[in-house]
């Protein structure tokens, strides 16, 4: 029988009404007693370093999460961790980079409703997380949620409701579950031959959406505060034109100051390519701008956290950030 590390870290799934709202308040193993089938997949033992909201979930705790499962990582055969959905997509996207080739799976799950509410969603997903985390198949780290086995740095939430709440951005689901069953459609195993941690990362980047007639000025910010910034721009990659190289020019500011920059696309499915409009082509042509391609926007903000962290170049960082990682590019 194969022993599981099950990580409680709060979200949805563990929380209970207050007069202030929902709030985690479940323990980890509150949680797995709501799920007595468990018990008949695996031995687990729990850890619950964290009780909070995903809201308030950030690149520090992710680091301590990773430290966890690195720490651990001879003494069991898989990892679950709960957490709220919220920021769950960039929860595994960064763990995807601070875990990498890991032959043991990292599972990461949550839920819609509390494990309280009879019939949520909250106990099928838990249980199945650690259906997947058993399985011989299983390495890497993924999202387990309705039904679904989603690549870490692929998972977005696209419903705020719903059960079926995230979904595999641009690349196929790993597996699914179907009539309570597991069907693996992609075997990843040779992808993984040993994990390589890390543990560090450097948060101070931003992600800004362009807007129709918004000011150039905001990039000024930028420039003074970031080491990085993800720029969401129209369509395959239109950067504003507006009778003057205002753009143009500040792009080029973030540049010289040694701010990284990558240009992605805030359309969800299909990806970048500014080479496609003169609007995008002169950007990507004069000042050799990274972009994020078909990557999603979280992969790409935790890639840029994970590869400023490990590189002291614009060069070191260009490669860590164009080599893939996972199934992050296609």
């Amino acid at each position: 029988m194969k022993k599981i590390l099950f990580i409680a870290t709060g979200g949805t799934i563990a929380s209970a009404k207050t007069e202030n709202g929902l709030t985690p308040a479940i323990t980890s193993e509150e949680l797995l007693n709501a799920v007595p089938q468990v018990k008949n997949l695996c031995a687990v033992d729990t850890v619950q370093p964290y009780s909070l909201d995903s809201t308030n979930m950030c690149w520090k705790q992710w680091i301590h999460v990773a430290e966890i499962i690195r720490d651990n990582y001879a003494k069991y055969d898989g990892f679950v961790i709960a957490h709220g959905t919220d920021t769950l997509s960039y929860a595994a996207a960064t763990l995807s980079y601070l875990i990498q080739k890991n032959e043991k799976p990292v599972v990461l799950t949550g839920a819609q409703k509390s494990i309280e509410v009879p019939d949520g969603d909250a106990r099928r997903n838990l249980f199945e997380a650690f259906v997947y985390a058993t399985d011989a198949r299983a390495c890497g780290t993924h999202v387990v949620f309705n039904g679904h086995v989603i690549a870490g740095t692929r998972a977005r939430k696209t419903h705020t409701k719903s059960f079926d709440a995230f979904s595999s951005i641009d690349f196929p689901d790993i597996g699914v579950f179907y009539d309570k069953k597991l069907l693996c459609y992609i075997d990843e195993r040779p992808e993984c031959p040993g994990a390589v941690f890390y543990d560090k990362l450097v948060p101070e980047i931003l992600s800004i959406r362009v807007i129709p007639g918004m000011d150039p000025s905001v990039f000024d910010y930028i420039t003074a505060h970031c080491r990085g910034v993800v720029i969401e721009s129209f369509g395959v990659g239109g950067i504003p034109y507006y009778g003057d190289n205002a753009f143009e020019e500040k792009i080029a500011a973030l540049m010289e100051n040694g701010v990284r920059v990558v240009i992605t696309t805030q359309v969800p499915h299909e990806g970048s390519n500014l080479s496609v409009y003169r609007v995008g082509h002169i950007i990507k042509e004069k000042y050799r701008v990274l972009e994020a391609s078909n990557m999603t926007t979280e992969a790409a903000i935790a890639k840029m956290m994970w590869a400023l962290a490990y590189s002291e170049t614009r060069e070191e960082f260009e490669k860590l950030f164009c080599t893939p990682v996972g199934k992050d590019q296609l």
